[in-house]
């Protein structure tokens, strides 16, 4: 008598990196900085595509948490999560009051000589698909995803 067939099932892995940074422009290169290691430990080398275009969404998440969501004494939090060939970026701030547009709602670009305007306008073209959250107990996360390469 045979046993029965057992079916190989993948294991599922779920990897998470958090963490609070100075609501700064030190803070938000230094979040940049540490996404890309983290992203290297996870076996996402540094220099891949998924590597140069998650630098670049934690890179304009990270300055307009610190620009436009910095509350004094706050701190903004970054968090990166990948399961099942998805890299999940979540960049948090305390102001609540002042919440980006959403996706699909963003105005037209901004002048070609103006000094800003154009972060999420990066994050709608680089991201696979991004969404503007309530954070609990006050505050809001911009969460990007990129579908990776298997």
């Amino acid at each position: 008598m045979t046993p029965p067939p057992t079916q190989q099932t993948p294991p599922v892995t779920a990897r998470v990196f958090r963490q609070r940074f100075s609501s700064t422009p030190f803070g938000a290169r230094l979040a940049r900085h540490l996404a890309l290691y983290q992203l290297h430990v996870w076996d996402i080398p540094y220099s891949s595509t998924a590597s140069d275009t998650a630098a670049l969404l934690v890179a304009e998440l990270a300055a307009n948490a610190v620009t436009h969501g910095r509350v004094p004494g706050r701190d903004f939090e970054l968090g990166l999560g990948l399961t099942a060939g998805t890299l999940r970026i979540d960049v948090s701030d305390a102001r609540g009051e002042r919440r980006p547009p959403n996706p699909g709602e963003l105005n037209a670009p901004p002048q070609p000589v103006a000094d800003g305007g154009r972060g999420l306008l990066l994050v709608e073209a680089l991201a696979d698909r991004w969404v503007v959250l309530d954070r609990v107990p006050i505050g809001k996360t911009v969460r990007a995803e990129l579908d990776l390469p298997r």
